[in-house]
Formats: C-alpha cells, sequence, structure tokens
C-alpha cells in the first residue's frame, strides 16, 4: 500500500503544488474542457499537479493512456490518449514512447504490457483492481472447458494476464457480439461477467453460451426501478446503459453499448436529458462537449479506477515505479489472445 503521507511530502519537496488561482487561470485552455463539471476553485488545486505531470511526460518520454472513467482532471488534463478497453488495447500497440502510464485498473496495464513489451508500463497505484478480474483464474477457465469440451473460450479483457493466456480470444464490451458470433462451434464459453454474456446471448441467438458467474460491482446495482423511476420524473430522458448491467436493466434503456459506443450515441443523437447507467466520471467527461444536453443520475463510482489520482500520477512518473511486468511464456500466450481480438475486430470492421 503506498505511504501517502510520505509521498506527499516528497513530492512538495520536489515541486510546487500549492493551490493556485493565478496558475489555474493561465492554463484556462485546459479548463474549458471540463469547467462545467470542474469548478474554478477545484480547478486551481489541479492546476500544479496537471502542469507537474505535463512537464515529466515529456522529459521521461511518457505518454499517458486514460481510461473513460478516470476523473476530468486526468482524462482533460493529462491524458494522452482516451477511451474503452478496447481503443487503449489497440493504441497500446502503436506507443512510440519509451514509458506508458496506464490511468486505469491492473488488468489494462497488463494488456498494454503484452502488447508492448518492450515498453516500461507504469501503473500509478497496483491495487486498482477490477471486480470482473478477481472473479476468475486460470483453473477456472479449465473448469469450463471440462464442463463443455471443445468450445471456444472468449474472455473479457478484463481479466488477467494468466487468463488471457489460457483462453481462446479476447472481447470487449463493445466487440464482444461480433467476436461470439465469429466463433465456430454452436457453444461459446464466456468469461468472467455473466450480466454481459446474457446480453450477448440475446443479440446472438444463433449460439449457446455458457458462462462464468463473475459481475461488475458498478454495474450490477443499477436496477430496472432505478430506470423508471427517473423516466418517470422525467417524461423525455434517454437512458443509456453499459452492458456489463443486467440484462432487465439493459431492456429498460434506449441504448446499451460500451464506453466508446456511449460517447458516440451521445454526440450523434444529442438528447435534451440524457442518464448514462454507468461509472460516475463517463458524464463529467462529456459534459462540456455537449452543454446541449443535461445529464442526469443515478450513477455508481468504480472504488478501483478512483483509487488512480493526480497525486499518484506524478509519483509514478517522479520515481518511476509501479512498473508492471507479466511473466514472458504467458504472456506469450496472452498477446495470442489479445491480438486475435484486435485482428477480428478490424476485419469485421472492414
Amino acid at each position: 500500500m503506498l505511504d501517502l503521507t510520505a509521498i506527499r511530502a516528497e513530492l512538495h519537496a520536489h515541486y510546487d503544488l500549492e493551490p493556485s488561482l493565478e496558475l489555474a487561470e493561465s492554463m484556462s485552455e485546459i479548463h474549458a474542457r471540463m469547467d462545467r463539471v470542474v469548478p474554478l476553485p477545484d480547478w486551481a488545486i489541479a492546476a500544479p499537479y496537471v502542469k507537474a505531470i505535463n512537464r515529466l511526460k515529456a522529459e521521461r518520454d511518457a505518454v499517458v493512456l486514460a481510461h473513460n472513467y478516470m476523473t476530468p482532471q486526468i482524462y482533460h488534463g493529462i491524458a494522452d490518449v482516451v477511451g474503452d478497453s478496447l481503443a487503449l488495447a489497440i493504441e497500446a500497440t502503436r506507443v512510440k514512447a519509451d514509458v506508458i502510464v496506464q490511468c486505469g485498473v491492473h488488468f489494462m496495464a497488463e494488456t498494454s504490457k503484452i502488447l508492448n513489451p518492450a515498453k516500461t508500463v507504469l501503473m500509478p497505484d497496483m491495487e486498482a483492481g477490477c471486480s470482473l478480474a478477481e472473479s476468475i483464474d486460470a483453473p477456472g477457465i479449465a473448469e469450463m472447458r471440462a464442463r463443455h469440451p471443445g468450445a471456444a473460450v472468449v474472455s473479457y479483457v478484463n481479466t488477467t494476464a494468466e487468463v488471457k493466456a489460457a483462453s481462446d480470444i479476447c472481447c470487449t464490451s463493445a466487440n464482444a457480439a461480433q467476436i461470439v458470433a465469429a466463433m465456430e462451434g454452436d457453444t461459446v464459453i464466456m468469461t468472467p461477467d455473466k450480466y454481459l454474456a446474457q446480453n450477448v446471448a440475446r443479440q446472438v441467438p444463433q449460439k449457446r453460451i455458457v458462462w462464468w458467474d463473475g459481475r461488475c460491482i458498478v454495474h450490477e446495482r443499477f436496477t430496472p426501478q432505478d430506470l423508471r423511476d427517473f423516466r418517470g420524473w422525467h417524461p423525455d430522458l434517454k437512458i443509456i446503459a453499459h452492458p456489463e448491467c443486467t440484462p432487465d436493466v439493459v431492456a429498460e434503456a434506449d441504448f446499451a453499448g460500451s464506453t466508446a459506443g456511449i460517447l458516440d450515441w451521445v454526440a450523434r443523437e444529442k438528447p435534451a436529458k440524457a442518464m448514462l447507467v454507468t461509472e460516475c466520471s463517463m458524464a463529467s467527461n462529456i459534459s462540456d462537449a455537449h452543454p446541449e444536453v443535461e445529464f442526469l443520475g443515478p450513477c455508481n463510482m468504480c472504488p478501483y479506477m478512483k483509487k488512480i489520482t493526480l497525486e499518484k500520477i506524478l509519483w509514478s512518473l517522479h520515481t518511476m515505479t509501479g512498473a508492471v511486468e507479466v511473466d514472458p511464456e504467458i504472456a506469450a500466450r496472452a498477446r495470442v489472445a489479445v491480438q486475435r481480438m484486435i485482428d477480428l475486430s478490424r476485419r469485421l470492421a472492414a
């Protein structure tokens, strides 16, 4: 566990991190991307960290890959690339810089290391895990294969390198239905998210999909009644859900898709009122880009994603600590599963 008291003292000894309205105003161009959700006093606290991190990125030849669930200060302030798991995985293969700072959760950093093993991949907090990744291991994959001989194993990217290595191919919420439909055989094993699997089963009825009993602690908390209540209060509301939600929640929504799909839908449809049934930072990160849209709750915060902070990112770059390593043999097998996903996604999109 990181000693934040010691980290804070060390960072303040090297950088001027005191809140500064003057600095915040001088960085107004960055603040304009998020000023609808980050008031100026809050930006005055974040701005010194953003300035220090961006300077260190240049010195260390580093790029920041940030998931859509990062806070606006990270998403708009320091990220070089933002996106969903698929977009970040693809971008990881293209990085030319020496260092990748992964602003997301641990499996994402592992994926970047798997796809670009020569790079240094920094994880600002090694305890930023994932309930889905923690729900299954390689013996679990072997158990599913024993129950369903010959069935292809499609594992969500929200898994450890060990699980990816034991799988035939990976998927994301953006391409899961397409990946499953492309598999040979009548039966497909999906791990570890049972709700994603059940939602895919509705989209791909020609396949018999069996699943592992994993769930996302953020998305499983939403209920159909939550959505019905908000529709009652706001009849013109458009509801957009993530497919890690339960099937009855997805059925209540106007649209369901990956985080990238959600962003595209909002940009295309421009609803007067929208509710994003996913992690809280999603609406915050796109709010300023869509001032015509009123974003309403509820949302649930991911405790793992929120372990990644500007302070920890600065510390990681300052000390070059938190490097993610993957056993080369496991990485080689996992790389096959992830690359198959990327290649198949590209072919299907062509």
